[in-house]
């Protein structure tokens, strides 16, 4: 009994050891990534104080005085935000199926999948909106093009995860009593992730209406555009009220999706 309980408290030390080992090693590498992006020069802050104060005092107070030219672009970026996750939900789903192990019909079929959400995550969402503007022209369409085929890669992975966190007794029980593949998605599997991706499309949503903001500096509509705009014109008092008129919508888009996702529970 004495040896039994010395090799718990030997196993229990090791792996404590091996955390804080671990912790040891992040926290090197953030300190080390501190010191290459240069966090850590003091100088350059003490430098750059006065030319942040100075665009601190042109900022303030903010200039309203265009807020009805910027209702239209809000409404466009909101727009952008909800058909970029619809169009990621739509093409996330099967493709999750595809890129999860317990629902791929074949193991080619699983890595060409995640590779491929691999692919389209790996693209950020500005350079997407670049390409796209080149190809459709300007305004909210390369925008949700640009969100949409980036949160595929995003929304896909996460619902592959999620697929393959599920109880596996319904399939097999769908299986067994000689249910299709289709059927046993269908019946066996979507039940189960429904409410989880659901979820995660509502998140997604509050992330896009954010990045939609981002996207309209490379011409890709909404109120990101006005914002490039004012930026251009040296104008930073309209520019600190187009970034508190985003805010007060970010507000409101992230209690909207509390609230449903608190319906959706």
């Amino acid at each position: 009994m004495p040896a039994a309980y010395d090799t718990i408290l030997a196993s229990e030390r090791r792996s404590k050891s091996r955390q804080a080992g671990l912790v040891s090693l992040v926290v090197a590498a953030c300190i080390a990534a501190f010191a290459a992006t240069g966090f850590f020069d003091a100088r350059r802050f003490i430098e750059g104080g006065p030319a942040i104060a100075q665009l601190a005092s042109e900022m303030f107070p903010p200039d309203f005085s265009r807020w009805q030219r910027w209702l239209k672009p809000l409404l466009d970026t909101l727009a952008m935000s909800i058909a970029g996750t619809a169009f990621a939900f739509v093409l996330s789903l099967p493709l999750a199926v595809f890129a999860a192990r317990n629902t791929s019909p074949h193991p080619v079929v699983y890595h060409v999948a995640r590779t491929l959400l691999a692919a389209l995550r790996s693209v950020p969402e500005l350079i997407l909106g670049v390409l796209f503007v080149a190809a459709v022209g300007f305004g909210a369409l390369p925008g949700v093009l640009a969100l949409g085929f980036h949160s595929i890669g995003m929304v896909g992975k996460f619902f592959a995860e999620a697929i393959e966190h599920v109880d596996p007794k319904p399939i097999e029980a769908a299986r067994a009593s000689g249910a299709t593949s289709f059927q046993v998605i269908a019946h066996a599997v979507l039940p189960q992730v429904l409410p989880q991706l659901a979820d995660i499309a509502v998140y997604r949503w509050e992330y896009h209406f954010r990045a939609s903001t981002v996207l309209g500096i490379v011409g890709a509509g909404g109120i990101g555009f006005e914002l490039m705009g004012a930026l251009r014109l040296i104008a930073y008092d309209q520019v600190s009220a187009i970034l508190l008129s985003i805010l007060a919508c970010v507000i409101i888009v992230d209690a909207v999706g509390a609230a449903l996702r608190k319906a959706l529970k």
